[in-house]
């Protein structure tokens, strides 16, 4: 299956590299560009992308703005966004993932990780910088309880707890499933539970929670 990408940054240099590596991928095709947040979220509901692919700074609505409107709580039909920056400052990643971003990722973190990004958000899955991952959660895991969460609507299972923790610490559902010796679909079942049962919409959500609510500290 192609993953359909819209491209929005301001500068035209990068909007046009990001695109050139992505449109050289066989599975994957840039089917627009935008260089302002108004421009890409008119577009993002024109087009509709399996994934958008925003830049953090931009006139008119800006990359967390943009993720707001079109992957935001609430947001009928959400699109996949992945926010892309040259600058790694916490409020910019904390933002964007409150927004509903599934990925976040530096200018300069290189083609692979750009193509493992687009693929795992139009998957539902999210993936984050690792450098940038390590800090977040280790911001998160030094919060004091008073900033934690609600609990699940349902209580976790023991194996729900299991999963959980596997995906606070970066597993996809292919490790988790080798982890835990069960199949990949068994897996997959046990990610959607929690994401019902905690309220939360993609992984990075459910990683987050886990902090949250001190499930996991390292």
């Amino acid at each position: 299956m192609t993953v359909r990408v819209l491209v929005a940054d301001d500068q035209d240099l990068v909007r046009t590299g990001l695109s050139m590596i992505l449109d050289a991928q066989p599975d994957i095709e840039v089917v627009g560009q935008a260089a302002d947040g108004h421009a890409a979220v008119e577009l993002a509901h024109r087009l509709r992308p399996d994934v958008c692919l925003v830049d953090i700074q931009m006139p008119g609505l800006d990359g967390i703005e943009v993720t707001q409107l079109l992957a935001g709580r609430g947001v009928p039909d959400p699109i996949a966004v992945v926010v892309i920056t040259t600058f790694d400052l916490d409020e910019y990643v904390h933002g964007a993932l409150r927004a509903g971003a599934r990925g976040f990722l530096l200018k300069d973190a290189g083609p692979e990780l750009l193509v493992q990004a687009v693929h795992a958000a139009a998957v539902g899955d999210a993936l984050i910088a690792p450098n940038i991952t390590r800090r977040l959660l280790a911001t998160l895991a030094a919060r004091e309880p008073s900033s934690r969460r609600t609990h699940p609507i349902e209580p976790l299972t023991e194996r729900e707890e299991e999963v959980l923790t596997l995906v606070a610490r970066g597993r996809t559902n292919a490790e988790i499933a080798d982890e835990l010796f069960i199949g990949l679909t068994t897996a997959k079942t046990h990610v959607a539970s929690l994401l019902t049962k905690i309220g939360a919409r993609n992984r990075v959500e459910i990683a987050m929670w886990a902090y949250d609510t001190g499930r996991v500290g390292h």
